[in-house]
């Protein structure tokens, strides 16, 4: 019977979404690169609601419910949690939030999330802005605001931008083919990043507001 109910559940976010028809722009870089910045600015200046997909896994851990458990249990034992899990996590965020634009951070990455996420939630991104930094430059980044960050020493630094460059990076060419990436030299002053970022903007924004 849960199956039921289950399937009736996932059936009412889907056509909750369809009506909807959100805008959604996957936001990807590296560790360091600077994107939670840029997000912030982001929203500021043109209105869209930021969801990163890594609060949301923390959120849902820290609401104490059956589900943050097991997300907790499998974090804990070094898993991956299934994309179906955060993908539901975001389609609930996207329904339940007024706004009809959103910056998917930290999401997809791996090929296999983004073909969830495309067959699940029948949306398809506006397109993908990816802040692109050299690894030097972000180590640079990270170690100059090690401030007691357990998780900004040089090796674990390394490991974790090898793994957005072995598994994003599939998500980047797979967009990229569909002419829907964005590439930013993140790698510049945080300004002239932004000015960059809202280049890519403002003929979207534009457009809406004629």
């Amino acid at each position: 019977m849960g199956t039921v109910v289950e399937a009736a559940n996932k059936e009412g976010t889907k056509s909750a979404l369809s009506e909807k028809k959100p805008k959604v722009v996957f936001v990807l870089g590296g560790p360091g690169s600077g994107k939670g910045t840029q997000c912030a600015n982001i929203v500021e200046h043109f209105g869209y609601t930021h969801l990163s997909a890594g609060d949301l896994l923390r959120a849902e851990i820290k609401s104490g419910s059956e589900n943050g458990t097991m997300i907790q249990n499998m974090i804990s034992e070094g898993k991956i949690v299934p994309s179906e899990v955060t993908i539901k996590l975001l389609e609930k965020a996207i329904v339940e939030n007024e706004n009809d634009k959103f910056l998917i951070d930290g999401f997809p990455r791996n090929e296999e999330n983004r073909a969830a996420f495309e067959s699940v939630t029948g949306i398809t991104p506006e397109f993908v802005l990816f802040f692109d930094c050299s690894e030097e430059e972000m180590e640079r980044r990270l170690l100059s605001r090690n401030q007691g960050r357990v998780d900004d020493n040089i090796d674990t630094i390394r490991k974790r931008f090898k793994v957005f460059v072995e598994s994003s990076l599939s998500v980047i060419d797979y967009y990229n083919s569909k002419g829907k990436v964005r590439k930013i030299d993140a790698a510049k002053p945080v300004g002239e990043v932004f000015e960059a970022v809202k280049a890519v903007f403002a003929p979207a924004h534009d457009k809406v507001a004629a």
